[in-house]
């Protein structure tokens, strides 16, 4: 009796220890990732010489409380004498149209791979798996050919047209539909619906979370997209509406004489807020989407 009591006092005071030094170990982690961003929303409300002041010492992660006149001061000039507002307008707008765009595009074709048979549709699977693994930056320049002989290079359209088709986001709605039992289509035909109407009333409204998955991945894709933009679109001339998305305009500030860094941390922290919330409100989502197509996988 006593041996078995020690046993479980030695498993107890195990377990103990070892949630200890999970919970120490990531809550280093997790402050180690934390005090980069501390640092920029501190830096942000500083002027050049309070950053000079404090720089070295534990001040540097404390906003500047002291004159609160003065608290947005770089948030201001990144937004009016800078225009990064235009700039975020623009990024939405892209997005906007991406998203939509996204979800229409891969989730007919997720529909079509899963629930239809055609001839060479073993090789199409095939050589989705296979651009899968494919690095993006192979196919910048073979892109930006296309998008010269096209003619719409200099164009918003060489933004948004490449962005529209995805082969993860296709991937993704392929291993959803393919786990929606095929009664639910038989029941659907033998009512009249054709394979659009099936695909609008009852795929997509079943396919919540990949679509919320594939809607937060799109978003996020544009607003941090900076390589291809600059590419393709022209660069910004004083007196007319810049192309240029928001992650390009922090890129100009920075090159920008004068600037002070507490205005390029601002800048950083306007960028930061949109991806911030997109990841609260939609991580439920995510988390579904990714689990129900890492199952099927």
């Amino acid at each position: 009796m006593e041996s078995a009591q020690k046993l479980h006092v030695v498993r107890k005071a195990k377990k103990i220890t070892y949630r200890t030094i999970t919970y120490i170990c990531a809550t280093v982690i997790a402050v180690l990732f934390i005090f980069p961003l501390v640092w920029m929303l501190a830096t942000s409300t500083k002027t050049e010489m309070q950053y000079a002041n404090d720089l070295g010492s534990f001040s540097t992660f404390l906003p500047y409380f002291s004159d609160l006149s003065t608290f947005f001061d770089n948030y201001a000039s990144v937004l009016t004498e800078y225009d990064i507002w235009k700039y975020a307008l623009n990024s939405f707008g892209y997005a906007a149209v991406v998203v939509v765009c996204n979800i229409i595009v891969n989730a007919l074709a997720g529909y079509v791979m899963a629930k239809f048979t055609f001839p060479g549709k073993g090789f199409v699977s095939f050589l989705i798996m296979f651009l899968l693994v494919v690095p993006v930056e192979t196919t910048i320049i073979p892109l930006y050919s296309i998008a010269h002989n096209l003619g719409i290079s200099g164009t918003v359209l060489a933004v948004i047209l490449p962005a529209i088709v995805s082969v993860f986001n296709i991937f993704l709605f392929q291993q959803f539909f393919t786990s929606i039992p095929k009664e639910y289509i038989e029941a659907a035909q033998l009512d009249g619906a054709n394979q659009l109407k099936i695909f609008r009333i009852i795929m997509l409204p079943l396919s919540a979370p990949i679509v919320a998955t594939v809607a937060t991945f799109a978003f996020i894709g544009v607003w941090n997209d900076y390589i291809w933009p600059t590419m393709v679109l022209p660069s910004p001339q004083p007196g007319e509406w810049p192309l240029y998305p928001i992650q390009a305009a922090l890129t100009t500030i920075q090159s920008i004489e004068g600037v002070t860094t507490g205005e390029v941390m601002a800048s950083l922290v306007v960028t930061s807020i949109p991806i911030f919330l997109v990841y609260v409100f939609a991580q439920k989502y995510i988390v579904a989407g990714i689990g129900v197509g890492g199952l099927k996988l």
